[in-house]
């Protein structure tokens, strides 16, 4: 796998002041809710603000002064301190900006011409970086990426979490973020979408061609339901899928194979989407690939000729069909059939089998993985002797939950989706682990019967998804008081906000907190991404 291609482009090496101090930070925290894409566009002209607030068209000479929370830029108007902020903008960047919306203490801009280029800058690589919306950072070096992140979640800690810069400080809770030491290639999974609308740049638009021509296979242009951006190659995934993804490419256009893609406006064709997984064999550790062709109906013998191609490739083993009937345009089949090979491939992890289905639930960036349930398995501090109650909440598929039930007496997971729980009971199986029970149910929708089915536990393990965690299950916890909770967060903003509840309660509600918090440990899962993960430790005060 590679590490990092075109790191030797890089033009600045020089770490900038942005990286160790953001000016005006509570600037940032107000600004961490909900960014939206603007594909308006605006002409190359600067007006001189004539009011605090900068009216929805106006142009303004900006610099951007960090990142903020989903990868947007942060910039102040020049004279006024009005915060705006701007996709794909980066720090140290000058550029001509054209306000698009306002939104009560901010307002958003879509870049027209870039000035003078940002710190730290390198050539991307992928030659979509400047259209996909997959990998906003690819042209930021991966040393400013980092610390651009660890910034965001200890400005959020201290805003939104209402934690003092001197308790992080002093009691050494903010931990310098764990790098990912593979920058290209760590996806195992990757979702493409079939197209009958080839997204094209605003300068090419006068190229566009009709019929199979205007067809794309690739990611949904930023902003765009119904436009693919068409993609040969993607740098996240591996060698063995970008062979896949090309294969396909070349061939499945041909007016001979009568394949289609399917409009979402009309509701016609037969192609929805392509799902590649990259697994290992647990015997030999060699890649082991899943090819799984979404489609609107059931018809084998028009993919034949694709399977020919594909399963020449040596490390594709499984090729499925999932077929989706709705009129959606989900991934997620009714019914799946195996076309070659065989129906699930497998993936080590910590130690543990993993069997993984075309529709599993698995962390998508494996190596990385491995040093986020570490950290997890450290923080939890499980004895070893069997004793402890563990309560996985959110367990997905278990992964977490059963990396730990080897040193613990028991463990208990919930989790919303059924497929998850029959994966994670499969999983328990697959390795012989007999002390975990997984249950279906929705954490947010719990009443005061919820813990009666299981012993109270000594260690909580509570991995949400980005809105975080409901009222009623903060308040199950306080009650509870298990003595220690280990959160992983995948959204820095929401965990601040429960951190805050878990700690220091909730006043207006009549909530008394009482956790302290321990640690907070930065991983980035997803680099050239917006994407961060935490993992916290809070112990019983």
């Amino acid at each position: 796998m590679a590490t990092m291609p075109g790191q030797g482009l890089r033009h600045v090496t020089t770490m900038r002041p942005w990286l160790r101090t953001f000016r005006n930070s509570t600037s940032l925290a107000s600004l961490q809710s909900h960014f939206t894409e603007d594909s308006e566009q605006a002409q190359p002209k600067t007006d001189k603000p004539s009011s605090y607030f900068p009216k929805r068209g106006q142009t303004l000479e900006l610099v951007c002064e960090s990142l903020a929370f989903k990868g947007k830029g942060m910039c102040k108007v020049a004279d006024t301190g009005f915060v705006v902020m701007c996709d794909r903008a980066l720090p140290g960047e000058r550029f001509i900006g054209r306000v698009t919306r306002r939104k009560g203490n901010y307002a958003e801009v879509t870049k027209v011409k870039t000035i003078s280029p940002h710190w730290d800058f390198v050539d991307a690589p992928c030659e979509y970086a400047s259209y996909c919306g997959g990998c906003k950072t690819q042209n930021l070096s991966y040393e400013a990426q980092v610390k651009a992140k660890e910034h965001q979640v200890h400005e959020l800690i201290i805003h939104f979490g209402k934690f003092s810069q001197t308790e992080l400080e002093s009691q050494s809770i903010m931990k310098p973020i764990v790098p990912c030491e593979i920058q290209f290639h760590y996806r195992n999974k990757m979702e493409f979408s079939f197209g009958s609308q080839k997204w094209l740049p605003r300068e090419s638009l006068m190229d566009r061609q009709d019929g199979s021509d205007n067809y794309a296979l690739g990611l949904h242009a930023p902003g765009f339901f119904d436009k693919v951006l068409n993609v040969d190659k993607c740098l996240l995934q591996s060698e063995p899928a970008n062979m896949v993804l090309a294969a396909v490419q070349d061939c499945w256009r041909d007016p001979q194979l009568g394949l289609s893609p399917y409009d979402v406006y009309s509701h016609v064709g037969f192609l929805k989407h392509l799902m590649l997984r990259t697994g290992r064999n647990v015997k030999t550790g060699i890649p082991e690939l899943m090819v799984n062709f979404v489609t609107s109906s059931y018809k084998p013998e028009l993919l034949q000729p694709l399977l020919g191609k594909i399963s020449a490739i040596p490390e594709v083993v499984s090729i499925v069909n999932n077929v989706n009937t709705s009129v959606g345009n989900t991934s997620l089949g009714e019914m799946e059939y195996t076309l070659y090979g065989k129906s699930s491939i497998t993936e080590n992890l910590r130690g543990l089998t993993f069997q993984i289905s075309a529709n599993s639930f698995f962390q998508t960036n494996t190596h990385q993985a491995e040093v986020l349930y570490k950290l997890i398995e450290d923080c939890a501090g499980l004895r070893g002797d069997g004793s402890e109650v563990v309560l996985d909440l959110f367990c997905g598929t278990g992964t977490i939950g059963l990396t730990l039930a080897r040193r613990a007496k028991h463990v208990y997971g919930y989790e919303i989706i059924p497929q998850a729980i029959a994966d994670a009971c499969l999983n328990a199986k697959l390795n012989g682990i007999q002390n975990a029970t997984f249950i279906q149910g929705d954490l947010n929708k719990i009443d005061e019967s919820f813990g009666n089915n299981f012993p109270k536990p000594d260690i909580v393990i509570s991995d949400p998804n980005r809105p975080g965690m409901h009222m009623k299950l903060i308040r199950f916890l306080l009650k509870l008081k298990a003595q220690r909770i280990v959160y992983v967060s995948c959204n820095p903003a929401t965990c601040a906000r429960d951190l805050d509840y878990l700690c220091h309660g909730v006043t207006e509600k009549g909530i008394e907190g009482c956790y302290k918090l321990k640690s907070i440990q930065p991983v980035d899962m997803f680099p050239h991404t917006p994407h961060i993960e935490c993992v916290c430790l809070l112990e019983l005060s």
